[in-house]
């Protein structure tokens, strides 16, 4: 991680000697607490920043902005894809294992009926949320709120961001028949996101496989991650399933242990990821390694076939592992599901003494593979077979062939080539639309906190 000097532009002392003049008294402190965070910010940015000859040029800007909303109007547009910008601003000291707002702790996507009703269908549920306390789960439709009806303007307060109590009306299925009844869900709070979410050993055939359900690349969750890899290890599995539906990314350093753990005994010390720099920085490229140092407290697997499990919310860290193993697994691994995201570059951490509460997470680099390919961000990395999620039908149980974007991977598991496409059940619908599918709205960062 960098860390970088603060300067003062001439141009702000000129405009604080003015200040002084007009003012009668010298106010220059307020001032450059005012304007001091975003002057550092675009000097950093005129350094280190991968699309420096994108940044506007001074006179235009409104250093007096917060530095958020200074940073929206200086990134190019090449920080950013299908409203995520990359380039971005926290607090320091971030729990990112912790939700950021309070919440009921669960996943849903608002769908539209044929007969023009929204209903929310839940796709998982965070353990020891408000929302697992009251029973509710995967594949529960939630059928109105306080009695209102569901619509695009409520969804936010009563489902994503909610301030309240309130009583869901959920329709569910008890031995295959539809049932409807009222749950009260307890005052939001702040939870726990465990990046690990589940895992499981499954049979399909004459095979074994491991399988994974891992959301985010979060150091703070990494034994768990080992935890997870270490009981796989004593199953002995033919073969893993890496779901990563719903994992948007995190941290470079967590990606290469995930990598590493993956990766074939002979690729030890050999180049993984490779960070291109823009061409003021000297190096321009630095290269990290599968590193066995990494391996201390879990083991290194062996296996058949790597089936990984992508949608377009499979994004940069999430990228880095499937790009990065590729030139290694070759055809042993298996991309299952639609073209990730396209995020194809990193962000480095810039903290100044000035600003103590200020965490700048500026784009400073592609990621490319050790045959040197980045070149993902307009279609992102295309699947070995298509397959999707039904998000408007049963869902089935994660890790089993109910599981709709997971059944080629158990027929291919048992039969060693994936079903035909096309077929009536491929290609069914059910007339509703999917209005909000929040694995599609995340926040995509790749953030480097390797040293």
């Amino acid at each position: 991680m960098k860390r970088s000097l603060f300067h003062i532009h001439a141009l702000c002392m000129l405009a604080s000697a003015l200040f002084l003049a007009s003012c009668g008294q010298d106010r220059s402190g307020e001032y450059y607490a005012l304007i001091g965070p975003k002057t550092w910010m675009y000097e950093t940015m005129q350094q280190h920043y991968l699309f420096y000859e994108d940044l506007p040029t001074e006179e235009g800007l409104n250093f007096f902005d917060k530095p958020e909303t200074f940073l929206q109007s200086v990134v190019s547009s090449q920080d950013q894809k299908n409203g995520s910008v990359f380039s971005h601003i926290d607090s320091v000291n971030v729990s990112r294992v912790q939700s950021a707002y309070p919440t009921f702790g669960l996943e849903g996507s608002l769908i539209r009926n044929t007969n023009g009703d929204y209903v929310v269908h839940i796709l998982y549920v965070y353990p020891d949320s408000p929302a697992s306390e009251v029973g509710l789960k995967r594949n529960d439709w939630v059928v109105s709120v306080n009695d209102r009806a569901l619509n695009t303007s409520n969804f936010e307060s009563f489902f994503q961001r909610p301030s309240s109590s309130c009583r869901y009306r959920v329709a569910t299925e008890v031995d295959g028949q539809p049932d409807t009844s009222y749950v009260d869900m307890p005052a939001p709070r702040i939870i726990e996101q465990p990046s690990v979410f589940t895992y499981k050993t499954i049979t399909a055939g004459s095979k074994k496989a491991f399988y994974i359900l891992y959301n985010g690349f979060e150091t703070d969750d990494e034994e768990s991650l080992k935890a997870a890899f270490n009981e796989a290890a004593a199953q002995s599995p033919s073969d893993i399933i890496l779901d990563l539906r719903y994992n948007p990314g995190g941290y470079v350093s967590t990606a290469q242990l995930l990598s590493t753990i993956l990766a074939p005994q002979g690729a030890m010390g050999q180049p993984w990821l490779t960070m291109v720099f823009n061409d003021k920085t000297d190096p321009q490229t630095q290269t990290y390694t599968f590193d066995a140092s990494l391996l201390q407290g879990v083991t290194n697997l062996n296996y058949d076939h790597l089936y990984v499990i992508t949608t377009s919310n499979t994004a940069s860290a999430s990228e880095i592992v499937i790009n990065t193993l590729r030139p290694y697994l070759g055809d042993k691994l298996l991309q299952v599901g639609a073209a990730t995201f396209g995020k194809n570059m990193a962000q480095s951490l810039f903290t100044n003494e000035a600003y103590p509460q200020l965490e700048f997470w500026l784009t400073t680099s592609y990621t490319a593979n050790s045959e040197n390919f980045y070149d993902y961000y307009t279609d992102g990395l295309q699947p070995d077979y298509v397959s999707s999620e039904d998000l408007t039908a049963n869902l089935g149980e994660f890790g089993t062939p109910a599981d709709s974007i997971l059944a080629p991977v158990f027929y291919h598991l048992e039969h060693g080539t994936f079903p035909s496409t096309g077929t009536e059940e491929n290609t069914r619908s059910t007339g509703s639309k999917i209005i909000y599918n929040p694995i599609d709205h995340k926040p995509k960062r790749s953030q480097m906190s390797i040293k």
